[in-house]
């Protein structure tokens, strides 16, 4: 199983991640905060657990995320709900960028009986630092192993956590270091750049952590 030291997460083998590397790149910065957000399914029940809900989850994901321009730091899905800690979509709000990745890929996902996937609403905790993000992204990546899923956080296929140990790149796309690197080696422009999110007051931002249970309800 992983463990922390010194501030850093390592795997086995002591591999440390670049999972909490100072962040406060410019995306950070005119991002003004990310969003850790949890949304659970129908009766808090596991209908994405099957390899292949889940898969289609993390397709449905990364189109959606191309779709409204926002960017991603980490994510976790589990097989009755989900952790997504993203930015502030560029192209439309936070709720229908949402709304739309819980349509899609609950209509990829219909079956012949018909039935619900989600529960209509999710949380949303404001996250401003870089300590707070390397909680969550903690959070996020331990989660399968605190359930009993898995004995270490890399075995569990949909989640970032093997992006951060080695700069691996799976069906989502996730902004790190790794990938910051890789575009200055290519000389690629960031493409989520100049984005102008709507400003949260930072009297709300809930420092709270642990529990999906302690963070924000939207509708």
């Amino acid at each position: 199983m992983g463990n922390f030291s010194d501030g850093r997460l390592r795997s086995r083998g002591s591999r440390v991640t670049m999972l909490d590397m100072p962040w406060g790149l410019k995306r950070l910065q005119e991002a003004s905060c990310l969003h850790f957000v949890t949304f659970s399914c129908y009766g808090r029940a596991p209908l994405l657990g099957s390899w292949h809900a889940r898969d289609i989850f993390e397709q449905t994901f990364e189109q959606t995320r191309k779709w409204y321009g926002f960017y991603v730091a980490g994510y976790v899905v589990m097989p009755e709900h989900v952790h997504l800690l993203m930015s502030e979509p560029e192209r439309a709000e936070l709720s229908v960028a949402l709304q739309m990745l819980k349509q899609n890929v609950a209509r990829r996902l219909r079956t012949p009986e018909g039935g619900l996937l989600w529960l209509p609403r999710y949380y949303d905790f404001n996250v401003w630092s870089d300590a707070k993000r390397v909680e969550k992204l903690r959070y996020v990546h331990r989660n399968p192993v605190r359930r009993g899923l898995v004995r270490n956080p890399e075995d569990w296929v949909w989640s970032s956590f093997r992006h951060y140990v080695s700069g691996a790149e799976g069906v989502v796309e996730i902004d790190s270091p790794w990938t910051v690197r890789k575009r200055e080696q290519m000389g690629i422009a960031a493409r989520v750049g100049g984005q102008k999110p709507r400003p949260v007051s930072a009297k709300n931002a809930d420092t709270r952590t642990g529990h999906p249970g302690s963070l924000h309800w939207r509708k």
